[in-house]
């Protein structure tokens, strides 16, 4: 069994070094893509986004209905921006999270504001607020946020990590899987005393090789270029990288167990990543959807994983707290690798 695993190992790897490239989709990416991103950036008539406020009794903002305040004029559109009373602290996590893109500060008794300027999300908010509150603000009022954690990079660079993971057991373990099945190999290896579980689970470890070593470049380079550090625990890290990768595995053999055409193995895989790739917050924060939908995408195994890896590096959770997500995300990858293998097709 473990010799049977090694060398199958060292096939898949053999395979990969032969044959590197990548699969670019050129008709339903963009159309997804455009779908999402309109979704996310257009609420029908007028935007909807939160801002954290630290307030006090006498805010400069007025009378606040249920905590809502409509920015903006006809010509240019209307924004509703939902106000997160928040302390100080409350309001950096938020912030680190991308739940907001601002932070309105009246604990002095005057309103200033911390956001990232290279964030258009902030500079507009910024602009509405001052346009708004005509007289009351001044720019030495500007607190530009600095906090570890809290600009874009630090948002997309662990959402990147985690759509790696989806992205390298998705295509590089289930369509190898597909075309070693087209190509009549699966019935051939299978012929032999070859173990089926050997076989897969070289996949799951040689994958996670291969994955390790992808995201150790996107780690390295954004470290030195950026200063992208882990704030958390590197066991932390480790564990979830793992995990991620145990339920994408599940997931890719699930989705590899029965087809045995590349057109329709190139759909399921797409209908797999593509809306996690647009819905799970990679790129930009999922909360401008509507809320029934964020409700729905904080299950996704992307979200989940994404979500996870920034609390490590942005906000510097422990191995305790992202425990939970371990468990679902290992859990989705047994549940799935399970009913893949019931129904697995060898021939």
């Amino acid at each position: 069994m473990i010799k049977q695993t090694i060398h199958l190992i060292g096939v898949i790897y053999k395979e990969f070094l032969r044959n590197p490239g990548i699969i670019f989709w050129a008709i339903l990416f963009p159309v997804m893509m455009a779908w999402g991103l309109g979704l996310a950036f257009t609420n029908q008539e007028q935007l909807i986004k939160n801002a954290a406020w630290i307030t006090n009794k006498d805010s400069v903002l007025g009378e606040v209905r249920d905590n809502q305040i409509l920015l903006g004029n006809k010509d240019v559109g209307f924004t509703t921006y939902r106000l997160i009373e928040s302390t100080k602290e409350e309001a950096l996590t938020l912030m680190k999270q991308g739940k907001i893109s601002i932070i309105l500060d009246e604990s002095s008794g005057s309103m200033a504001y911390q956001f990232d300027p290279k964030n258009p999300d902030s500079q507009l908010a910024y602009y509405q607020f001052t346009t708004y509150l005509s007289g009351y603000t001044s720019s030495d009022e500007i607190q530009l946020v600095q906090a570890t954690g809290s600009r874009y990079v630090d948002f997309l660079v662990p959402g990147l990590v985690a759509m790696n993971i989806m992205m390298s057991c998705m295509w590089g373990i289930s369509f190898n899987l597909i075309d070693k099945r087209i190509r009549k190999l699966l019935r051939r290896m299978v012929a032999t005393p070859m173990k089926k579980s050997a076989f897969l689970t070289a996949q799951f470890i040689a994958r996670l090789g291969l994955s390790g070593m992808e995201v150790a470049i996107i780690l390295l380079f954004t470290w030195a270029y950026f200063g992208i550090k882990i704030q958390g625990s590197i066991l932390a890290f480790l564990v979830l990288f793992i995990a991620g990768n145990a339920a994408f595995t599940g997931i890719a053999i699930l989705v590899s167990s029965r087809t045995s055409n590349t057109q329709i193995g190139n759909g399921l895989i797409n209908m797999v990543v593509m809306p996690m790739m647009i819905l799970s917050g990679i790129f930009f924060s999922y909360h401008g959807f509507p809320d029934w939908m964020i409700a729905v995408i904080k299950w996704l195994p992307l979200t989940i994983l994404a979500d996870s890896i920034r609390s490590v590096f942005n906000e510097g959770a422990s191995l305790v707290q992202v425990l939970p997500a371990i468990g679902v995300l290992t859990g989705v990858g047994a549940v799935f690798y399970l009913v893949g293998v019931r129904i697995y097709k060898w021939y």
